[in-house]
């Protein structure tokens, strides 16, 4: 693992502003330089997108957020720093300039990384006194939500550093994807600007609108390309014989002259107007930052979809979420809570999609609360990730909730649990849903039995895990049963 927890970033554009956001979602504090005047106001704006976003994600507890530093100048924003992330404008000559000055403020070990979407690294490297810390780190917009970064190194480029910078990436939950050889434009903007070079021929020559090109992705190839990609939809589409067959089927059309991806159109200023008129009509109605929310909800959407089904980037964001509750569980443990009272187990807002038309938070929800408020109990006495993968885990047998009182959108709530028994291969605990006010909101009973997941019969959990919820069990003890527990639903009569 690459412990980084102080960054710089160098840029405050849309890229720049993205990774300040992942970094800080990630709890690691960043120092940010941009010399423009408006920069606070735009990165604002897009931290807020993020911290949106990041509600509606993950239903993981969020790590601490990392802090935020305006630096009046690129030597104070990069000393002390332990990587250095560049989103200046892509031009070579200021890029190399910025890494003379990076360079002349920090330690000859710290990484710095470009963000540039098409410079090779080699040519990013060639006036650097320790070019070996240099490499392309190409994210993807939103970088807070979109987990691809394309890691590019140079000709002088260590692969010490290739391999920690991947390692890093991926534990802001990122997908890392090395890139073999060097080649301008990397890998995902070269075919995505093959796929725009067709598109502005289409409009130039009058075949389609901007918004019937963007129809024809969004609801066509779009949807395959968001889970299987180009050669895994092509090899389905060659039917059981699979790729071979495609290729022997759909090959000779190659060489037909329907494409001009050769060619560019000259962008003259009567097909860029067509261009902007078109694009107005196809959604000028919505404002810059009414259409990010847009996408971001739509890329939540698919990527939860994904996650569930653990294919492509919903398996990077099963990860991360994985990672999010386990480092949850470890944070909670090494707080200072009194081990004679019922331990917080959850903490957090009520998302706003957690609620009914009258704005209340909905019945599955409070389930939801409960459930995760066990799930991080058993992370807590070690039935984590690595303690599942061994067959080992908790099956909740029975719940009995009571509703008491009513909670709404983007109110504070927490649950507390108190461990009655946790002796053998049975687990009985009792939650209790508080609103911030400190309001009790409901009640959760909760039996659990620990299963062998290989026999799927119960067993006993292992002697680690024992101890810890048998020590937890006997500082309850001295507890008061709590109001309600031994309730079943009451017959009036």
């Amino acid at each position: 693992m690459t412990d980084i927890s102080r960054v710089a970033v160098i840029g405050a554009g849309v890229i720049g502003a993205g990774w300040v956001a992942r970094f800080m979602e990630n709890g690691i504090d960043v120092a940010l330089f941009d010399p423009a005047p408006d920069a606070a106001t735009k990165v604002k704006a897009v931290l807020d997108n993020a911290d949106r976003a990041y509600q509606k994600l993950t239903m993981a507890p969020r790590a601490k957020r990392g802090n935020l530093e305006f630096s009046p100048s690129l030597a104070e924003a990069v000393q002390g720093k332990q990587l250095v992330m560049e989103a200046v404008p892509e031009s070579l000559a200021l890029k190399q300039s910025v890494y003379k000055d990076i360079e002349s403020h920090v330690d000859a070990g710290v990484i710095i990384a470009s963000s540039t979407s098409g410079i090779l690294p080699t040519q990013l490297q060639e006036k650097m006194a320790n070019p070996q810390r240099l490499l392309v780190a190409h994210p993807f917009n939103p970088v807070y939500l979109l987990p691809l970064v394309e890691i590019v190194a140079g000709e002088q480029t260590s692969p010490k550093v290739t391999v920690a910078a991947g390692e890093f990436f991926n534990q802001l939950g990122m997908y890392s994807l090395p890139i073999r050889k060097e080649i301008d434009a990397f890998v995902a903007d070269r075919l995505l600007e093959a796929v725009w070079r067709e598109a502005l021929w289409l409009v130039k020559d009058g075949i389609a609108t901007t918004a019937e090109i963007d129809d024809a992705i969004r609801f066509g190839f779009g949807l395959r390309w968001a889970q299987m990609g180009l050669f895994e939809s092509y090899r389905l589409a060659g039917g059981e014989a699979g790729m071979r067959h495609f290729i022997a089927q759909f090959g000779p059309c190659l060489q037909w002259p329907w494409t001009k991806l050769t060619d560019v159109p000259e962008l003259t200023d009567e097909l860029i107007d067509t261009i902007a008129r078109q694009s107005d009509e196809q959604s000028g109605q919505y404002s810059f930052r009414e259409l990010e929310r847009i996408r971001d909800d739509n890329l939540i959407a698919i990527l939860q979809a994904l996650k569930i089904n653990q294919w492509g980037a919903g398996e990077t964001l099963g990860r991360y979420e994985q990672a999010l509750f386990d480092a949850g569980a470890r944070e909670e443990t090494a707080t200072d809570e009194d081990p004679g009272q019922p331990l917080l187990t959850l903490e957090r807002t009520v998302p706003p999609d957690w609620t009914d038309y009258n704005n209340h938070m909905n019945e599955s929800r409070y389930l939801q609360c409960f459930a995760d408020a066990s799930d991080a109990l058993l992370r807590r006495v070690g039935v984590d990730a690595d303690y599942v993968a061994d067959s080992g885990s908790y099956f909740t047998v029975e719940t009995h909730i009571r509703h008491l009182d009513e909670v709404a959108a983007l109110q504070p709530i927490k649950v507390t649990t108190q461990v009655l028994n946790g002796v053998g291969k049975k687990l009985h605990v009792f939650h209790r849903l508080f609103h911030g006010d400190g309001r009790l909101l409901a009640t959760a009973e909760q039996l659990l039995i620990h299963v062998d997941l290989e026999s799927r019969k119960a067993s006993e959990p292992t002697p680690e895990v024992s101890k810890w919820l048998t020590e937890i069990s006997a500082a309850h003890a001295a507890l008061d049963m709590p109001e309600g527990c031994g309730r079943a639903i009451g017959d009036p009569h």
